[in-house]
């Protein structure tokens, strides 16, 4: 069973002082992570600090297949925050193989999605750590994309996983599925065999 435990304090600010200590650690590595608006907040809170990213390997978990300039763009908005760092991108290229890494960094959405992993969806399966296409059904408005993701495998592959929420209602669905409901993608990465995760949470 996977070992999961709450972080405190569960803030961005702890979330940026568990990247800055990955970083710290000697020798390259390799880090995926998830879009939206708070890993934007916490690579903020990290541009303020002198760290060394040149060894570091950054791929993202999922993203919406946009341009690079397109407003959904998680590639673009990443690579605007660290694009100057000296971190080197792992583009998502469909059915390419997925190396193992050191951190993986996801958030969740309110049906308990993780990367471009949903409830309901159609998607191309492949075996083995790799990406793959998915289209979420039904397509949410504020977003109506296809997607390309880290399937579960590669995901997994990780040393350790933070998982980053916030508000009321994530906390409880978190709760429900450690109490035993499985009717989540996330269930999967709380609940079943993997590497150790961290639940960052906070209002």
């Amino acid at each position: 069973m996977t070992d999961v435990r709450w972080a405190e304090p569960g803030d961005a600010t702890a979330v940026a002082d568990r990247i800055a200590a990955e970083l710290a650690r000697p020798g390259p590595k390799r880090f995926a992570f998830t879009g939206g608006s708070t890993p934007l907040k916490v690579l903020a809170l990290l541009a303020t600090r002198a760290l060394d990213w040149s060894e570091v390997t950054i791929a993202l978990t999922d993203d919406r297949r946009v341009p690079d300039d397109h407003p959904a763009s998680n590639f673009g908005k990443i690579h605007a925050a660290l694009g100057t760092s000296g971190a080197r991108f792992e583009r998502l290229v469909e059915g390419a193989p997925v190396a193992p890494f050191d951190l993986v960094w996801l958030g969740m959405g309110e049906d308990g999605h993780v990367a471009s992993l949903f409830p309901h969806m159609r998607a191309e399966l492949r075996p083995g750590p790799t990406v793959i296409a998915t289209t979420p059904i039904p397509l949410p408005p504020e977003a109506p994309f296809d997607r390309l993701t880290l399937n579960q495998r590669a995901l997994k592959a990780s040393k350790g996983i933070i998982l980053v929420v916030t508000g009321a209602s994530k906390r409880a669905l978190i709760e429900r599925v450690m109490a035993g409901f499985s009717d989540y993608p996330v269930s999967e990465f709380l609940r079943g065999d993997g590497p150790p995760v961290t639940i960052y949470w906070s209002e």
